[in-house]
Parts: structure tokens; C-alpha cells; sequence
């Protein structure tokens, strides 16, 4: 009984110390965000991808080539430039340029945190997108998230909403893992492509919490809750909880996991939700037989086959901070680290 008793004071002194913590750099972090000005908000960047593995594959063959293959090849790129150009002014006389235009690709990331805190740049980089895309253009989106809060998510879902009402059609490219909220994104796009060990699935809700009354009580120490409204707060930390309480509080679990389902078989109407929404995951292969997903490809494969006959570009919104907000997030990022391989232990079925 020493040894929990000692246990439990550790575990009090830390969450107190972690919430001092915590309640400092938030304080940092408000005042770093309203000491940002407008100029400082960030800015969009683009890419070319084609650009990029050109320029790659260029610097591959310059050295596995011998000299007179490469001079070859190059005069010979140099010369189909300049029949691409000409064709390329003569159409524009022709007034034929709008009818000849190459699609194009865009292709989004979301990496997600507990928070989904990547939705605000999600929102901009989708703002950007939409006005740009016309008729036969598709929007790549490359996911990696095992979720998070219901809003959160919620939202980010939403944003992806925007593209399919837009009539793009949106692949979703989940390379490692895209459960619970990840999933709920996913879900969204027109086809869901996976890598053969990806994760997914979890369409579950969870939460948790400590409880310390016992160990307060035992101290002879108080701790007062005082609300308005008999629901205002199901749980505590530190206060007693009721059975009363409790059960609220699983009827609210069940009807946002009754939400989750409902959105998740409107986008995927083919699924069997009744088996698949159990809080369950699936690797790659598995979540494809229970369709889950369209088809096993990783994103950059989804990319190597547009690259030759599509147009593919890369937006990223990338937000300036100042020295606070970096202190911030690196402490924020530092703690759902820790949280997400609490969460990753708990899913892994197999570790090897």
C-alpha cells in the first residue's frame, strides 16, 4: 500500500507540474499570436513535380551513362522542347489553347496531431486550389493521421467536403496509417488508395481520464465543481464521480460514435458499417477485402503515373512564426509525441 500510495503522489505532482506547464506556454502562445501581424500569417507555395523528377532522373543518367548517350540525349530533349514550343505558339494562334491544356494534379499532405491542428494550412492550400482546377483536374491528398478530437476532424472532413462539391474528383494516399479521425478524412474522397501495411479503420470514439478523489480524500483535502446544469460536467479529475455521471457519459460516447458511423456510410455506402465500425483496424490488404479502400498503391506510385502525361503540383501553405509561437508548439509537439506512441502501442497488434 506504500508503494501505491507513493505511486499515486508521483502521478498527482506530475499532472499538476505538466499542467503548470502547459497553462505557461499557452500563456506564451497567446501572446505570440496577438503579436502576429497580417504580413506574417504565411504564404503558399508551389512546386512542380515534374520538374523535379526530371531534373532527377537528368542527374541519375549524367552519371550511370556514358558521356556520348547522355550529349545524345540532351540534344534530343533540347530539340523536343522546341517542336513542344512551336506546336505549343501555334495552337495559341489557332485560338486551340484552352481545349489542349494538359491536366493537372494537385497534390495536398495533411499530417495529423491530436488536434488537427494541420487544418488551418489545409484550408488555405484547398482556397487556393479550387479557383485554379477546371474540368479533368484531381486533387491528391496524402494523409497520415490516427486521429484526434471530434471537432478537429470533423472540420478537416469538411474542408475536404469543399473539393468533391467543387466536382474534383480527390484521391486520399494513406501511406501508413489514417484511423479514427484520419479515417473520417479519408472517407471523403472519391478513392482511397493504401500501402500494403497501412493502418485503418478505427471508427470508434474513446476518452479517458485519471482520477484522484481517493487520494485528496484520504489527505482531508476538498475540491470543489460547482456547475449549472445538471450535465454541465459528467466527470472530473479530482472530484467524485457518480454512476449517474458516468453513464451520461457513455451515452455520449455512443452517440458520437453513432454520428461517426452515419458519416462514414453516407461517403462509403458500399461499406457493411455494422462490421467494420467496431473500433478495429486494418492493415492494407485486409482493409481492402473489407473495403475499407479502392485499391493497394502507395502515393508515390499513385504520382510516378501521372508524371508523364499530367501537369502535377505540389501546394503547401506555409505558416511564419515568431520565436513564441515556435516554443509553443515544440512543447505541445514534444507531449502528443509521447501520447501518440501511448496510442500506436495500444493499436499495434503485431510489433516485428
Amino acid at each position: 500500500m506504500e508503494h501505491l500510495y507513493d505511486y499515486g503522489l508521483f502521478l498527482a505532482q506530475a499532472v499538476t507540474l505538466v499542467a503548470a506547464i502547459l497553462v505557461v506556454f499557452s500563456g506564451i502562445f497567446a501572446l505570440g499570436q496577438r503579436q502576429r501581424s497580417e504580413q506574417q500569417e504565411g504564404h503558399i507555395e508551389i512546386r512542380n513535380l515534374n520538374e523535379k523528377y526530371r531534373h532527377i532522373g537528368d542527374t541519375i543518367r549524367s552519371v550511370v551513362d556514358d558521356p556520348a548517350t547522355v550529349k545524345s540525349r540532351r540534344k534530343a530533349d533540347k530539340k523536343r522542347e522546341k517542336e513542344k514550343s512551336k506546336a505549343a505558339k501555334k495552337k495559341r494562334k489557332g485560338g486551340t489553347e484552352e481545349s489542349e491544356r494538359r491536366r493537372r494534379l494537385y497534390v495536398l499532405a495533411f499530417e495529423g496531431d491530436l488536434r488537427a491542428s494541420a487544418v488551418d494550412n489545409l484550408r488555405e492550400e484547398i482556397s487556393a486550389v479550387l479557383p485554379q482546377a477546371e474540368s479533368g483536374d484531381e486533387v491528391l491528398l496524402r494523409l497520415e493521421s490516427p486521429g484526434g478530437i471530434v471537432h478537429g476532424y470533423g472540420l478537416a472532413a469538411s474542408q475536404l467536403q469543399r473539393i468533391r462539391n467543387a466536382g474534383i474528383p480527390l484521391t486520399a494516399a494513406v501511406d501508413k496509417v489514417a484511423a479514427s479521425g484520419g479515417y473520417m478524412m479519408a472517407c471523403v474522397a472519391d478513392r482511397i488508395i493504401a500501402a500494403p501495411f497501412a493502418v485503418l479503420g478505427s471508427i470508434g470514439v474513446l476518452a479517458q481520464l485519471p482520477n484522484f478523489h481517493r487520494l485528496l480524500k484520504k489527505h482531508d483535502i476538498d475540491f470543489e465543481l460547482l456547475t449549472a446544469g445538471e450535465y454541465k460536467r459528467t466527470l472530473t479529475i479530482f472530484g467524485e464521480n457518480t454512476d449517474k455521471g458516468r453513464e451520461k457519459f457513455v451515452e455520449e460516447l455512443e452517440e458520437t460514435h453513432q454520428l461517426f458511423k452515419d458519416f462514414v456510410a453516407d461517403n462509403r455506402p458500399s461499406l457493411d458499417i455494422s462490421k467494420v465500425a467496431t473500433g478495429e483496424v486494418w492493415y492494407g490488404q485486409n482493409a481492402l477485402d473489407e473495403g475499407l479502400v479502392d485499391a493497394l498503391q502507395t502515393s508515390d506510385a499513385f504520382l510516378q503515373e501521372h508524371l508523364e502525361d499530367w501537369d502535377v503540383f505540389e501546394v503547401r501553405y506555409v505558416q511564419r512564426k515568431n520565436w513564441q509561437e515556435k516554443l509553443g508548439f515544440a512543447a505541445q509537439g514534444a507531449i502528443e509525441q509521447v501520447l501518440m506512441k501511448v496510442w500506436q502501442r495500444g493499436q499495434d497488434r503485431n510489433n516485428y
